[in-house]
């Protein structure tokens, strides 16, 4: 190298492909884990499916559940699963959390979908169709003329729980929205993409047969609802306390003739749950550490199984008593990664992105030291003492990352848990997996940024 090349080298921030500098045994750990990954994405397509896989994963490392008012000590290792749809997973430490803190990583488990309304079927036409409510920020032509399954959970009135998960598997009917056909597609055609599909038009195509010997007019219907009552002894009035989502038909699979991606639906945010997991089960530490699943991020973060409910400062609060210690001084020394993704730099639509300022795949997690939108609005905005511990940590255990903003300061922004939790005096920052198509029905990330967040998850739980 000359020396100018070596000033550069020295002097310059560049961001490089994991892939360039990766040895064989690197990449295979990488290739590794996200098969592993993929299975855990297969089988959690919704923050129910999540939350019970992960309490699995919880409970094969050694974890125990933990009841409020439970007495805990150095070395235990527990959960606390909030209604089955989010969790709380925790390791105490022998540091004193009073000087120490707690070292906590968040996720989000829920991912945008169609939720079926409280009475959402009927017939018309012939066809049988769900009424849905779309949750979460979604293109709404994106969710028409593909296959569907549906997950979820039916109460009855007699209190008794059915499950739901019908169209992953082989031989599963699926289900459907219909779209126009270009021949009639003209007037649809001049629409604004935002405009083009209400919100009203996403229903679920669910039968076509009538009863024998119907007698017309919701024979269709009726068809449907003995097929359901037969087979899950249910009625039409038990869909007013269901939670029915339903969610892409497809499973996740390698991309590219390299299999150095991944397509998936629900990488916002599962991609950063997982990882988060894993770093938790697999490090040795003295420190105390918390992770979370949360619930409702695509919604606000409200309600009680959100991150704005009070939950998470009761397992602070059940924690810091139980070993004797004030909440509020362990609040102010514990410190966060919320695990969240990022948009990954697209040269397909270069115009809505700041390139330097944004993520490009394969190059490593990403930190966005602040989110929100135009002026910063809705961000926390991490201090630079805080950033600079963080970018301590990544180096001293060598975690590649990089940083990011969503996209160009006057057109995109997004948010993420972390001001909820930065405004319990907890010094927070975002770091997740870059995601090239947020939000659509297929999301696509890179195996080795998927790697990178797992290494950096260590990093600072360690």
């Amino acid at each position: 190298m000359s020396d100018n090349e070596k000033l550069s080298d020295k002097l310059t921030l560049k961001k490089k492909s994991i892939y360039d500098t990766a040895d064989e045994a690197k990449k295979q750990m990488i290739f590794a884990f996200s098969e592993d990954y993929k299975a855990f994405l297969d089988a959690s397509k919704t923050e129910r499916e999540a939350t019970e896989y992960a309490e699995a994963m919880a409970k094969a490392a050694g974890y125990t559940e933990f009841r409020f008012g439970d007495k805990l000590k150095a070395g235990d290792k527990r959960y606390y699963n909030n209604r089955g749809k989010s969790l709380y997973v925790f390791r105490i430490g022998n540091y004193p959390i009073d000087r120490d803190g707690i070292r906590i990583v968040a996720a989000h488990i829920d991912s945008p979908r169609l939720d079926l309304k409280q009475v959402p079927l009927y017939e018309d036409s012939g066809m049988a169709f769900f009424k849905t409510h779309y949750y979460g920020g979604i293109k709404k032509y994106q969710w028409t003329a593909m296959p569907l399954s549906l997950h979820g959970v039916i109460i009855k009135r007699d209190g008794s729980e059915v499950r739901v998960r019908i169209g992953d598997d082989e031989g599963d009917p699926v289900f459907y929205v219909n779209d126009l056909l270009p021949h009639l597609a003209q007037e649809q055609s001049t629409k604004p993409l935002g405009s083009a599909i209400p919100g009203e038009v996403l229903n679920i195509l669910v039968g076509g047969m009538t009863l024998k010997d119907g007698d017309g007019d919701g024979s269709v219907k009726l068809n449907i609802l003995k097929l359901l009552n037969e087979k899950y002894g249910i009625t039409e009035e038990d869909f007013i306390s269901a939670e029915l989502s339903c969610v892409p038909a497809f499973n996740a699979r390698d991309v590219g003739f390299d299999r150095a991606l991944i397509g998936a639906y629900g990488h916002d945010d599962r991609v950063c749950a997982y990882p988060l997991l894993r770093a938790i089960f697999d490090t040795e530490t003295d420190r105390t550490v918390l992770g979370i699943l949360a619930d409702k991020e695509e919604t606000g973060s409200i309600g009680n199984t959100g991150m704005q409910s009070m939950v998470l400062l009761d397992v602070i609060k059940a924690v810091s008593e139980a070993l004797g210690c004030s909440d509020i001084a362990v609040r102010e020394k514990s410190m966060c990664l919320s695990a969240d993704v990022n948009a990954a730099f697209d040269p397909n639509f270069p115009d809505v992105y700041e390139k330097r300022n944004s993520a490009i795949i394969s190059c490593g997690a990403c930190m966005s030291k602040y989110t929100g939108s135009r002026g910063k609005s809705g961000t926390s905005d991490a201090s630079a003492e805080f950033v600079g511990y963080i970018r301590k940590i990544f180096a001293d255990y060598g975690a590649e990352w990089q940083t990011a903003e969503l996209g160009r300061v006057d057109l995109g922004g997004g948010g993420t848990v972390a001001a909820y939790i930065a405004n319990l005096n907890i010094d927070t920052v975002d770091l997740g997996v870059p995601v090239i198509s947020m939000h659509a029905p297929y999301e696509v990330v890179s195996k080795a940024d998927l790697y990178s967040a797992y290494e950096c998850f260590k990093a600072f739980v360690k």
